[in-house]
Formats: C-alpha cells, structure tokens, sequence
C-alpha cells in the first residue's frame, strides 16, 4: 500500500517539474513521499519529515500523567482482613502492624489508610499490606478508597516511617547474643520454617517469651492472623506440633495477650463507632 502510495506521488512530481513552480512543490512531494515510508513506530518523526504539524502521541501523552499501579488483592483466612500487593518493596526488613489511628502516625501509609472510616488494623509486610476492617462495613466500599490511599502514597515519594518516629520494624525474630540455645532454636524455625507460611496468608507471627521452667512459647499472631477464627487452630494444630517435634524443650505454645496500645485502640474504635451510630 506505501509502495502504490509512493509511485503516485513520484509520477505526480514529474509531472509537475514542467510547471513554474515545480522545484518547491517536487521538493515538498519528495519529502512527504519519504515520510510515507517511515515505520509506523515513529509517526512523530515522519509528520515532521513532511512539513505536517506535530500530533501529540499516546505515548508522549503517557509521560505527563502520573505512573498508574496494579494493585492485586487476595483473600485471608480472616473475613475481615484483605490483602493488597501493590508490585512494589512494602518493608525492607521484618512487619509491622498498626492497630490504632495513634500508632499509624509513625507511617504516611498508615496514617492514610487509618483515615477510611471501617478500617481497624494495619499491617505492613514484606511485599503487601493487609488491611482489617470493621464488621460493619463491606469490602466492595472500602477498596475503593484503600486502593486511592495505597496509590496515593507510592506517588508521594514518602518514605514508609516519618524519620525520627518510633515505629520501625518488629524485630522479635532475629537472633541475638543473649538469646540461650533454645530461644535461637525457636527463632530460626519460626524465620525459616513458619513465618513464610504464615505470611503467604497476609499475616504474621512473632516471638514472645519462651518460659524454661514450663516450656510454654507464647507467640504473637499479626496481620490477617489477628482475630482470625483459624488462627487457634493453626496454633495448635501447626506451629505447636512443629516446634514440639523440633525442640523437645517445649511443651506447648500460646498466643501473647492483646498489648496496651491495641486494647486502647480498640476501646477508641469502640468508642467512635458508638459516637457515630444514630
């Protein structure tokens, strides 16, 4: 088709070299017929070859409007709790969970998905974020404004903590100098062997307290384990007998009781909703 085009147009220009103005229009004819066989990948390139004004392409246009996100979700064990990866690092190293509005002022993440109404709990890891909502609220009103919240942030250019802010990363899992042989024992099974698995479910699970004289382990469940209905279940049934197995010491494994600051936050959740309902 651009091969016709352009015997056409070369059989017009020398038909044209007899006329006063032949010169100018053969040279203008020449140049277009060039552009004619320009790839099709360079369309700005060729309307400039043939004297035609510059179009604005899709690309071009592309490149003035901020960078869209693809975030994913994924369901959780926990009806209440929803996983979303939005393809970019969450945390470098270790979780995080938030579980009041006062404790998400450590995070600009936080801070932004705290101030959706229904929204319970925050929990950062390593390539996700799972969020917890109230009973009250549908999924299909909150997502909306999480993803608004989660695309927000990572065009910001903020960092995930406000420097200076309490509030970096749980740490419960690496192995220290001061830890005896059976604590390092029940830290490197649970890095290795258990978090992974617990993490694939948008949660979490960390080290508490290991009590020599009972043998008790008392872990803490986070994220989308939190308040899981499935979350006893999984402590008893997978993590107890595998650490039992591993490491005869322990005799048994409970989950840590709610921290102050999540009673507190809890009570204030409470409290708003009772102050917000008719």
């Amino acid at each position: 088709m651009r091969r016709q085009a352009l015997q056409q147009l070369l059989r017009t220009a020398a038909a044209l070299e007899a006329s006063a103005g032949a010169a100018r229009t053969l040279s203008v004819l020449v140049q277009r017929a060039g552009a004619a066989l320009q790839p099709a990948a360079a369309p700005a390139a060729a309307a400039a070859a043939a004297g035609l004004p510059r179009q604005p392409t899709a690309l071009s246009a592309q490149h003035t409007q901020r960078r869209g996100m693809f975030i994913q979700t994924q369901q959780t064990p926990n009806p209440s709790s929803l996983m979303f990866i939005p393809g970019e690092k969450v945390m470098e190293l270790g979780s995080k969970s938030f579980t009041s509005a006062r404790e998400a002022m450590a995070s600009p993440l936080a801070k932004k998905l705290f101030h959706i109404d229904g929204v319970t709990q925050v929990f950062f890891g390593s390539d996700f974020v799972t969020v917890t909502k109230s009973e009250d609220y549908a999924w299909s009103v909150l997502k909306p404004d999480v993803f608004a919240a989660i695309m927000d942030f990572y065009a910001s250019g903020e960092p995930l903590f406000y420097e200076g802010e309490a509030g970096g990363p749980h740490a419960e899992h690496v192995i220290t100098e001061d830890d005896d042989e059976v604590v390092a024992m029940i830290k490197e099974l649970l890095e290795t062997r258990i978090r992974p698995a617990v993490q694939e479910d948008g949660g979490d699970i960390v080290f508490r307290t290991w009590d020599p004289d009972t043998g008790i382990v008392t872990l803490k469940m986070m994220g989308a384990c939190s308040g899981c209905p499935s979350s006893a279940v999984t402590l008893k049934s997978g993590i107890e007998n595998m650490l039992m197995h591993y490491i005869p010491e322990v005799r048994g494994v409970e989950e840590a009781p709610p921290d102050e600051h999540e009673n507190e936050g809890l009570k204030a959740f409470h409290k708003l909703e009772q102050h917000l309902s008719p």
